[in-house]
């Protein structure tokens, strides 16, 4: 007996029609900034990944229309564009927020409290993992590792760095982001839509007056061990034991206290606590290399 393609469930519809062009205007802008790309390569299937960046910038997501364009440029077929365009979360595929928010929930930034901020804020928000809200401001997602585990747990805004969490910080930063009031990344150059940040990664400079002066470098807490791969003295360290006993405090060094200044991000948590453990908190030490 045979079962008809119905019955199993599977869709025999119409071909999806060819995706559709871009306005004259639009293309014409794209392929000039598709050129300076190419340029950049010696074989220009190599420039598809900024190319898939700069469609992005121009929608907010990778479209067909984005995907097509990228294939005629490189003279590739649309299979190998989507394959590539689909392999990587960095393109978006479908229409997304101005801003996007990520929170790391790999295993360190998990147990410092970066779940019960990604469960937090999908409740704040009304939105699931990878869902945008009503006003098209933000879209959440939890990501992977961030390489910035000494900031545990860290939240990023379009790629920013918002160090030192907390469930209250992050809910704040997000109704900041979409009441428009000015943000702050804690490191990194001063925030700007997911699609201005598309066209940065697509290889074209920042012309934000400042922006670039601005971003900085590595945190304290990430240069301790370039400190002393240079010999430098190790600092005073405090640890602080969860028994309440005696702990290990050296008094030959004061302990440094960071002061307000230290602490970029106009919404730097206050770092008292651990929110996924409140039972035991865990306060921090001193910096190290401070």
């Amino acid at each position: 007996m045979t079962t008809s393609s119905s019955e199993r469930g599977v869709s025999l519809g119409m071909p999806e029609l060819p995706a559709p062009a871009y306005p004259d205007d639009v293309r014409a802008r794209l392929e000039t900034d598709a050129r300076e790309i190419i340029a950049r390569y010696p074989d220009s299937r190599s420039a598809l990944l900024p190319l898939l960046h700069l469609v992005q910038s121009e929608e907010g997501h990778v479209t067909r229309t984005g995907m097509q364009f990228c294939a005629d440029m490189l003279n590739l077929t649309t299979a190998e564009v989507t394959a590539v365009a689909t392999f990587y979360t960095m393109y978006r595929r479908k229409p997304s927020g101005d801003y996007q928010v990520g929170v790391c929930t790999n295993t360190l930034c998990a147990v410092m409290g970066g779940d019960a901020i990604f469960e937090e804020l999908q409740e704040h928000l009304g939105v699931g993992n990878g869902e945008t809200t009503d006003d098209g401001k933000v879209t959440l997602e939890h990501i992977e590792c961030n390489a910035a585990c000494d900031f545990a747990p860290v939240v990023m805004v379009n790629w920013e760095f918002f160090d030192n969490q907390t469930p209250a910080t992050v809910k704040r930063l997000v109704d900041d982001l979409r009441a428009g009031r000015p943000v702050e990344p804690t490191r990194g150059a001063p925030l700007c839509t997911f699609k201005e940040t598309a066209r940065m990664l697509a290889g074209f400079p920042d012309e934000r007056p400042g922006a670039v002066e601005a971003s900085g470098s590595a945190g304290p807490a990430s240069l301790v061990g370039l400190r002393l791969a240079r010999g430098e003295a190790a600092p005073a360290r405090v640890v602080h034991p969860r028994d309440g006993g005696p702990h290990d405090e050296r008094q030959d060094r004061p302990v440094h206290r960071p002061s307000p200044s230290e602490h970029l991000s106009s919404h730097d948590a206050p770092q008292d606590t651990s929110a996924s453990d409140p039972a035991h908190p865990a306060g921090p030490t001193a910096e190290e290399g401070e």
